[in-house]
């Protein structure tokens, strides 16, 4: 298998092309990416037979920045027959491993939207034929993806169960709480889901903690935290909202989330200001030198060009402030599902 496809923010293409061809490459595999604007999709094809397979099986799903999801497989199945897609699918998914079920997706799009319908209803017999011919176990390792790129257009590949993201096209689906004040809550218990494991909630995200929200105003990811039963200092110039004041968890304070920093360190800190993005990650450098956290997830705002360099030199400069301060921590990004210009850190601070 030599094709990697690769979900993604449509308008990002380019950023996740420059990222897989970045960390193939640092594996010693070598391959070229194929992009089109506005298609939130990125076929890596490698130069070696089996590439794609490696990479898949080498990289580190999580680490990835731009990448929501992904899977390895043959060529796109192009000019299908409307009277039969049936056939020559199931005869690209004969030629992958065994799966463990089958997801049907389309691109992150308009025109990807408008292809669920043909997609859902195409996976039934899809799915009986698969069992037909003893390609799917509950046990295995490896689950199947199928992807309309258009009604005559369609690929089928595979993406190990542990190594990839946890829902299909990696859009979580997640409700907006009527509580909270602002749609941005999202962003925060996107970043919880993706870098906390849910096996450690309890213990990462306990009741009683006390946690920083920067930038704060009017409340949404203070919501949060206190819908955590923590303890919340939010710092913000503007007014937050009168039902976080109400519950007695939040205090107030009318200033700069720049210059504000804690009497004593704090369980979690959070940032979601808008400015510029080597500001926002000096910020949390210092915060991490000082061990003012335990952890911290906060936003990048990208500039409109080289974004994937930007967020790069970033996360390498903080990483090489910490390692000075001989400060030890697991520092990651990624582009969320409810993130727009920008991008998600997270950094836990480690033992010393």
């Amino acid at each position: 298998m030599n094709h990697l496809y690769l979900h993604c923010r449509s308008g990002f293409e380019k950023e996740c092309a420059a990222e897989i061809n970045d960390v193939a490459a640092a594996r010693g595999i070598y391959g070229y990416s194929k992009t089109n604007p506005a298609s939130a999709l990125v076929e890596f094809v490698t130069h070696e037979p089996d590439g794609a397979e490696r990479l898949i099986k080498q990289l580190e799903f999580k680490r990835l920045m731009f990448v929501r999801q992904w899977f390895v497989g043959a060529e796109i199945l192009q000019n299908l027959p409307v009277d039969d897609r049936l056939t020559p699918l199931l005869a690209s998914a004969q030629e992958l491993p065994v799966a463990c079920e089958v997801w049907p997706e389309t691109t992150d799009t308009n025109d990807g939207k408008s292809l669920s319908a043909l997609a859902r209803k195409f996976s039934k017999p899809f799915i009986q034929a698969l069992k037909r011919h003893q390609r799917l176990a509950p046990s295995a390792k490896w689950r199947l993806h199928l992807l309309f790129l258009s009604g005559n257009s369609a690929v089928v590949g595979v993406a190990p169960v542990n190594n990839s993201a946890v829902c299909a096209m990696g859009i979580p689906r997640l409700r907006q709480p009527s509580a909270a004040p602002s749609r941005a809550t999202l962003k925060l218990e996107e970043a919880w889901h993706h870098f906390v494991p849910a096996d450690e909630w309890d213990e990462r995200l306990a009741g009683g903690m006390r946690g920083v929200d920067l930038g704060a105003a009017p409340g949404g990811w203070t919501w949060q935290l206190v819908n955590r039963g923590m303890f919340v200092d939010a710092v913000d110039n503007g007014p937050m909202a009168e039902s976080l004041m109400e519950t007695g968890q939040v205090t107030h304070h009318q200033m700069d989330g720049f210059v504000y920093e804690p009497k004593k360190p704090v369980d979690w800190l959070v940032c979601d200001i808008a400015d510029k993005p080597a500001r926002t990650a000096s910020l949390m450098g210092r915060w991490a030198e000082r061990r003012l956290f335990r952890e911290a997830v906060f936003n990048l705002k990208l500039p409109m060009k080289q974004r994937y360099a930007e967020v790069t030199k970033l996360a390498d400069r903080l990483a090489e402030t910490l390692a000075d301060a001989g400060i030890n921590a697991d520092i990651a990004f990624k582009q969320l599902y409810h993130d727009r210009e920008e991008v998600t850190g997270h950094i836990r601070l480690l033992g010393r």
